[in-house]
C-alpha cells in the first residue's frame, strides 16, 4: 500500500495547460504572430520554462512579453483553470485513509490559491513550491526531502505526473512512478499509467 502520494499540479492535480497556451497564443497574436494551439500545447507539456525559451528563441520575444504572458496567465487560471474530474475524491479518500498528498511543482504561491478556491488545501500535507528553492526537476532533491521529513518508507511512496520529468524525478529518488495521460501512450519511466482517477483506487 502507498502511504505517501506526492503530486505534480499543472496537468496532473489542475487541468492548466489549455488555459497557459490560450493565454500565450493572444499574447502572440497580439505582436503579429501566428502559432497553433496545439504546438503551444505541446511546448507547454514538456514545462513552461521551456516554451517560453522555444518561443524566445523562435520569435525573439523579449522580457516584457515573458512579463506580461506571466500577468495574464495568473488573471485567467483563477478563473478558468480546474482540478480534474476525480481530483477531490481521490485525494479526499488518501487523505480519510490516514495516508498523506502532497505537491511538488515548479509553480509558486498560486499553486495554494487554486487549491483553497477548490476546497483542497486541507487534503495535502506538505507543499513544495518554487518557493523552496529546490533544483527542478527531474532532480530528486525535493522528494529526498519529503522523504527524509517524513521518514518514508521508498517502497511506499510514488510520484504522479504527467511528463516525463515528474516521472524521472521519483525513479531518480527511488519511488514507484505513475504516469497520467489524456490518450493511451506508453511510458518507460512509469510503474503504472492511468487516463482517468478512477484508476488510482486500485493502485493505491
Amino acid at each position: 500500500m502507498y502511504k505517501h502520494i506526492i503530486w505534480d499540479f499543472d496537468g496532473t492535480l489542475f487541468d492548466t495547460y489549455p488555459v497557459m497556451a490560450k493565454v500565450f497564443k493572444e499574447l502572440l497574436r497580439e505582436k503579429g504572430i501566428e502559432e497553433p494551439l496545439e504546438e503551444i500545447l505541446k511546448q507547454m507539456k514538456v514545462s513552461a520554462s521551456s516554451a517560453l525559451r522555444y518561443y524566445e528563441k523562435k520569435y525573439q520575444i523579449g522580457k516584457e512579453f515573458v512579463t506580461e504572458y506571466k500577468k495574464r496567465k495568473r488573471e485567467s487560471e483563477f478563473e478558468l483553470s480546474k482540478p480534474f474530474e476525480g481530483i477531490e475524491e481521490i485525494c479526499k479518500y488518501i487523505h480519510s485513509t490516514n495516508r498523506k498528498n502532497y505537491i511538488l511543482t515548479h509553480r509558486g504561491d498560486s499553486t495554494i490559491e487554486l487549491l483553497k478556491i477548490y476546497d483542497l488545501h486541507s487534503y495535502f500535507s506538505d507543499f513544495i513550491t518554487s518557493k523552496q528553492g529546490f533544483e527542478r526537476k527531474p532532480s530528486p532533491d525535493a522528494i529526498y526531502y519529503l522523504i527524509n521529513k517524513y521518514n518514508m518508507n521508498h517502497s511506499e511512496a510514488i510520484m504522479i505526473g504527467d511528463r516525463d520529468l515528474d516521472l524521472l524525478s521519483g525513479k531518480n529518488a527511488g519511488i514507484s512512478t505513475c504516469y497520467f495521460t489524456d490518450g493511451n501512450e506508453k511510458n518507460d519511466n512509469a510503474d503504472f499509467i492511468i487516463n482517468n482517477f478512477q484508476q488510482l483506487y486500485t493502485i493505491l
